[in-house]
């Protein structure tokens, strides 16, 4: 754990982005009951944290792959990220749209990426890495090379993991959730009596079920 990644993740606890509730958890639109919650789309109304998240992701992105030359934001969370980090970076930016448009042009990536360009996609949130691979699947299919995706948080999730392996796709986050975790209970948001279930959801958040 970096400072960075505990400052990132203690910003996000403060203003409530994301949620710790291991014994009344959460139901996602998967079905999956889950002691986290996560809505990093409050991070915009919030200038410093939206500071601290656009620097962090430019400094990542420049780390790590300093041959970019577009940025992409994943439709609709990843947008106003990527918009931050194109500014810092200097950068061309454009957003991929989760589904071509149904009218017009059918487009899917909106702005100009022009093909051989090399590109970092931008997403709010990792989790089984399912719709950001879609939108990597679009920009490969329009000719541009994704270099990788950067994202404000991942649940580090073994699906993850073993999606954008097979789809040959580095990704990276500001912060995670096993720092998110660390800063909770440091920070009094968790009792270290909860570690123990929130850390057999990451392992298998189908099968988990909270101990009441």
């Amino acid at each position: 754990m970096t400072d960075y990644q505990a400052e990132v993740a203690a910003a996000l606890l403060k203003i409530e982005a994301v949620k710790l509730q291991p014994t009344a958890p959460f139901t996602w639109a998967s079905g999956i009951l889950s002691p986290i919650y996560t809505d990093n789309r409050k991070t915009i109304s919030f200038p410093a944290v939206r500071r601290l998240i656009a620097q962090g992701l430019a400094a990542l992105i420049k780390r790590e792959y300093p041959d970019v030359q577009v940025i992409g934001g994943v439709a609709t969370a990843g947008i106003p990220h990527a918009a931050w980090v194109a500014d810092v970076l200097d950068l061309p930016m454009v957003y991929v749209r989760s589904k071509p448009k149904d009218h017009g042009a059918g487009q899917q990536i909106e702005g100009v990426v022009l093909p051989g360009q090399k590109i970092v996609l931008i997403d709010d949130l990792i989790s089984t890495g399912g719709s950001v691979l879609g939108a990597v699947k679009a920009t490969r299919a329009a000719g541009a090379e994704v270099l990788g995706v950067s994202a404000i948080f991942s649940y580090e999730l073994p699906a993850a993991t073993q999606n954008f392996g097979e789809a040959q796709t580095p990704f990276n986050a500001l912060t995670n959730y096993t720092t998110l975790l660390t800063v909770a209970q440091q920070t009094g948001t968790i009792q270290a009596s909860d570690l123990a279930t929130l850390q057999e959801w990451r392992q298998d958040p189908q099968a988990w079920q909270p101990n009441n």
